[in-house]
């Protein structure tokens, strides 16, 4: 189904005729409203970007560049008008790429969450992001702007990992309404020590006061056992896919580790 759903979309846009490509975005490329470029047809521009948006349900590699471009529908240039491009070359060449889930014994939700620091170059707002597995393929993933302007690193990630945990906590209650209620506190992979300590320590809180008070449930939920905010390594942050444009390397290492793989379905073989 994903795969005809993927092939439509590249028919219906003619992008047959182009060489695919690696990667859906330019490595460390930022994307600007006024980049000085000529203004393209809109409504042709608000189309292609809802196919891609509603595509993203199952392929989340392109969540983040899709993310990016939707947030240009207003006013789109030739610039972002390439960018749509190469993300229909990036889908041509990967067509039989999808979610693979595996039988797992231990049904353990795990999740991963980053941030960058005022990524967007027209407001200087940062962008949250995070996963969540089941032990096999991702099964929840988000990309999206912060609503407020973070004054520090710190803040940023400090509401990039509250909501992994709003999302952890409502994952966590959907489990246990199908019958796979979790025992352990939900494990969330940060690597960002200063949100981690932040969350641990109530000595840091006198000097966050400037952060939303909503955010700052993290640390209740660490104290009631329902989610642990863990550290790791920047290599095996997952969530790191969904907030910049990677290098090829890098990029495929993380899709196949969200578990985006290529899918040879028996009767499509």
């Amino acid at each position: 189904m994903q795969k005809k759903y993927t092939e439509g979309l590249l028919k219906k846009f003619k992008m047959y005729g182009c060489k695919p490509i690696a990667t859906p975005l330019i490595t460390n490329k930022k994307l600007q409203k006024n980049d000085g470029a000529l203004e393209v047809e809109a409504s042709k521009y608000r189309s292609l970007i809802g196919s891609l948006l509603y595509l993203t349900t199952t392929r989340p590699d392109i969540i983040y560049a899709t993310s990016i471009l939707s947030r240009f529908m207003q006013s789109p240039s030739q610039i972002h008008l390439g960018a749509r491009k190469r993300i229909l070359r990036y889908l041509q060449g990967t067509k039989e790429f999808g979610i693979w889930y595996t039988i797992e014994t231990n049904s353990e939700l795990l999740g991963y969450t980053d941030s960058d620091w005022a990524g967007s170059a027209d407001d200087m707002k940062s962008t949250s992001s995070y996963a969540f597995s089941l032990r096999s393929g991702m099964f929840s993933w988000a990309s999206k702007k912060q609503a407020a302007v973070a004054q520090s690193t710190a803040e940023t990630e400090y509401m990039a990992a509250a909501e992994a945990m709003s999302q952890a906590i409502w994952l966590r209650r959907i489990l246990e309404d199908m019958g796979e209620k979790q025992d352990e506190p939900t494990k969330i992979n940060y690597d960002k020590k200063s949100a981690i300590a932040m969350a641990k320590n109530p000595v840091h809180h006198s000097r966050t006061k400037h952060i939303a008070i909503k955010y700052h449930f993290i640390r209740e939920a660490e104290a009631t056992k329902e989610i642990k905010l863990d550290y790791c390594r920047i290599e095996d942050q997952i969530a790191n896919i969904f907030m910049k444009a990677l290098s090829r390397p890098r990029f495929e290492e993380l899709r196949a580790m969200l578990g985006v793989t290529e899918i040879c379905i028996k009767e499509e073989c």
